[in-house]
């Protein structure tokens, strides 16, 4: 009997090997109740963003913890490939207990994706740790936080800009942030121009300081989106936009998003980037954080 060829016998290692083998599992952690309806919805955001996912036929299983804030059972996160948190930021960010025992994970090369608030820690080791976690954080008395509509006209190549197009969208794009030295590891995904209209505020911990107004005078590029690879080949994103649940109708708002979770899980991008269901407006409605204020129309 003739030996089978060395091609043959490697398709079919390839296949027992992959029989059985987990999707890259995407965990959610989503942050306790904030703002006004609508508005930072944390869980609800997580839930579409995971739901897509789930619906795109790719080797990715999104999971959304059932309840808000950091998991009781920390075991989920063992064999997580990234974790996405949307959630408060600063003084109450959900990571603020668990700094070391996150530090662990980012160690073992799990991906992280931050969401708006999520983005702002606070100065010393949070703002250390993010910094080496995701390559820049929001950063009080040097960032801002202004509403304005930047125009992403152009992207790099980069698996994150897959498929997206240039778009507009209003929201409360964070810009400014605190970056690593040099910007090394940095690729930035989405950047506009910020007009001097998004510092007319009086400088404060979120609203002005000297050095952004300088950086907005000189008509520097203002990073809202990046992507960070760590020395240890771990994959970070941060994103300033999620202000308005309603931005997750935006379908290249919401690839940029989508295509980063994939990115960080070290699951390949469709060429095209991944194309998912534009959310209804009653899809919006769902899993919304009870007992909000509604603000009154203006």
């Amino acid at each position: 009997m003739k030996p089978l060829p060395l091609s043959l016998l490697l398709s079919f290692f390839l296949l027992v090997s992959s029989i059985g083998a987990k999707p890259a599992k995407v965990v959610f952690i989503s942050g306790k109740p904030s703002h006004a309806h609508l508005e930072h919805e944390h869980r609800a955001g997580n839930i579409l963003l995971a739901s897509r996912l789930n619906e795109s036929g790719l080797d990715v299983e999104g999971v959304v913890l059932r309840d808000v804030g950091y998991p009781r059972n920390v075991g989920i996160l063992d064999d997580a490939a990234t974790v996405v948190l949307f959630c408060t930021g600063h003084q109450g960010h959900v990571l603020n207990p668990h700094l070391d025992t996150f530090d662990e994970l980012m160690d073992r090369g799990v991906g992280v994706v931050m969401i708006h608030w999520a983005t702002e820690a606070t100065k010393g080791e949070a703002g250390d740790k993010f910094l080496s976690w995701m390559g820049g954080f929001c950063d009080l008395d040097w960032s801002v936080n202004p509403h304005w509509t930047p125009h992403f006209a152009d992207f790099p190549d980069h698996p994150i800009a897959n498929g997206v197009e240039p778009f507009t969208l209003h929201e409360e794009w964070y810009y400014h942030m605190r970056f690593v030295d040099g910007m090394k590891g940095v690729t930035p995904i989405l950047a506009s121009v910020a007009p001097p209209e998004t510092l007319t505020r009086p400088d404060g911990p979120r609203w002005g300081n000297p050095h952004v107004r300088a950086s907005v005078a000189a008509g520097e590029k203002q990073t809202v989106g990046w992507a960070y690879e760590r020395p240890n080949g771990g994959r970070g994103f941060g994103f300033t936009g999620g202000h308005f649940h309603k931005s997750w109708q935006d379908d290249n708002y919401r690839k940029v998003v989508l295509n980063a979770i994939l990115w960080t899980a070290n699951v390949d991008v469709p060429e095209n980037g991944l194309d998912s269901r534009t959310p209804s407006d009653a899809e919006l409605l769902l899993n919304l954080d009870p007992d909000k204020r509604i603000r009154p129309p203006k």
